[in-house]
């Protein structure tokens, strides 16, 4: 998340290196002011946990559902924009989980795209909501370390299976991973297929469209007035307007204009 709401008091926090495997990135926000602020986060294709420790934390998803998270939930992987809103007091934490981290703390992914868990639940134990009663009393500087102290007795070697995927991780959209990955390692893409959505959460090919959309996210960014659309479409790999305008809508709700004049409000992936 990366928010400039002047009235939000919010920080990326980086992790040390023996954890950047595991973890991209840690968020803080506070509202220390008495209106709420309402934000749009857009997708990202993490998994991300997030703390509340103050007031609860409200979240609307694509399909209109409200979320309240009063101390800990895991969301994702975040295929799709969504807004959450700090209510005066609001104070969160969010961890955000990398590549196949999720899996190697809980054994399999089992998340929809918005379908929020208390992370208890996945492993069957209370420790979590104890650790959420240890993070709260804690200072905000000292929270991040206890969480890493926490996970390590959880955290399993990554699998030899992703170790084949991770190496072509860029790849996405300049060929066909699986089918690379597949003649490798002589396994069938069906299998390829299987071991990816496993450990990420999503296929590779909803990945290879989430790359195109945030290239023409920054093509946009990046661009003078005025837009050369048809600039967009080329360079990104767009069939036409109408499919570019498609991916807009289904990542954010919004088309690329309306992106473009909302998007003082919108958290930008990091």
């Amino acid at each position: 998340m990366e928010s400039k709401h002047p009235d939000q008091n919010g920080e990326r926090i980086e992790v040390p290196k023996d954890f950047q495997d595991v973890f991209t990135h840690f968020y803080r926000a506070e509202n220390q002011t008495e209106q709420s602020i309402s934000h749009t986060l857009l997708p990202h294709f993490q998994i991300i946990m997030v703390f509340s420790l103050g007031t609860p934390i409200q979240l609307k998803t694509a399909d209109d559902t409200q979320i309240s998270i009063e101390k800990c939930l895991v969301l994702g992987p975040l295929k799709q924009a969504f807004d959450y809103t700090l209510a005066p007091g609001s104070d969160m934490l969010v961890a955000n989980f990398k590549d196949d981290a999720f899996y190697r703390f809980f054994g399999k992914v089992i998340l929809s795209d918005y379908l929020p868990i208390h992370p208890d639940a996945l492993l069957g134990e209370n420790c979590f909501t104890n650790l959420w009663r240890l993070i709260k009393n804690a200072s905000p500087g000292e929270r991040v370390d206890l969480i890493l102290d926490f996970c390590k007795p959880y955290l399993r070697e990554s699998d030899t299976a992703f170790q084949n995927i991770s190496d072509h991780t860029e790849d996405y959209t300049v060929f066909n991973p699986i089918k690379i990955i597949a003649q490798e390692t002589q396994q069938s893409e069906r299998s390829i297929q299987l071991n990816h959505k496993k450990y990420f959460g999503y296929t590779a090919k909803e990945k290879g469209r989430y790359l195109r959309f945030v290239k023409a996210i920054s093509l946009l960014q990046d661009s003078s007035s005025p837009i050369h659309w048809f600039d967009i479409i080329e360079t990104c790999g767009y069939y036409d307007q109408s499919q570019l305008i498609h991916d807009f809508k289904h990542f954010t709700g919004h088309t690329p204009t309306q992106y473009l004049k909302f998007q003082e409000n919108i958290c930008k992936p990091e």
